[in-house]
């Protein structure tokens, strides 16, 4: 008689089970690696995100420090501007500064004994005019510094001698007489020198422009409101 094996054959001694999960097995463990796989990114995502904001939350804290310390800077700020502008005004003043006093010391050096000056004005500009000025014409077209001198010589010539001797004055660019007479001939646009100093027929009256154009010409002063 012929032996039989009733074991079944997965049960059997020295042979290999079977897998009884078939391919769900796989699918599942697939599932469990993408749900890792999502949770990982998630909680990486998160960390970048806690991060950054991190960095923004310092970025605004700097931001507010560096606004303050502007604002805390601004009134030195508005000082050093005002400064500025003072110090350029003050530069300006100088600058335009006209030395007067060097002008009239020339002046009586280079005076001839035979011309002597009823009216005697220095202005900066030709609207600064002082009170009881000469008012000779061509003053108003110069626009700097400028000497007005209206008197009387002894002769034509010396009234000449008298032009010729003001350009010698350091700084003077331009001398300009719209009038000298002698005797009746006309008195000019100054009546009173006549009066004062013209006691001969042969004393001339002359009236004299010096023009310092090449000075400083003074700011405008601002009306004050």
């Amino acid at each position: 008689m012929r032996p039989v094996n009733l074991i079944p054959p997965d049960e059997r001694p020295g042979h290999r089970k079977p897998l009884r999960g078939g391919p769900l097995a796989y699918v599942v463990l697939a599932a469990l690696a993408a749900v890792l796989i999502g949770v990982t990114a998630l909680v990486v995502t998160n960390s970048q995100i806690s991060d950054r904001e991190g960095e923004i939350a310092n970025l605004e804290a700097e931001k507010a420090t560096v606004e303050a310390r502007a604002q805390a800077l601004d009134a030195y700020t508005q000082f050093h501007l005002v400064q500025e502008q003072r110090l350029a005004t003050i530069t300006s003043l100088a600058d335009s500064r006209f030395d007067w006093e060097r002008v009239m010391r020339e002046l009586a050096l280079i005076l001839p004994d035979d011309v002597w000056l009823t009216n005697l004005t220095g202005s900066a500009a030709p609207d600064a005019a002082p009170e009881g000025a000469a008012g000779v014409s061509l003053r108003s077209g110069i626009a700097g510094p400028a000497l007005e001198l209206v008197g009387c010589a002894r002769s034509q010539e010396a009234v000449a001698g008298f032009l010729q001797a003001l350009k010698d004055v350091d700084g003077v660019t331009r001398v300009g007489m719209p009038s000298s007479s002698v005797g009746g001939e006309g008195g000019g646009d100054s009546a009173s020198a006549a009066a004062t100093c013209q006691t001969r027929d042969f004393i001339a009256q002359f009236q004299m422009v010096a023009g310092f154009d090449a000075a400083p010409i003074p700011p405008p002063t601002e009306a004050e409101g």
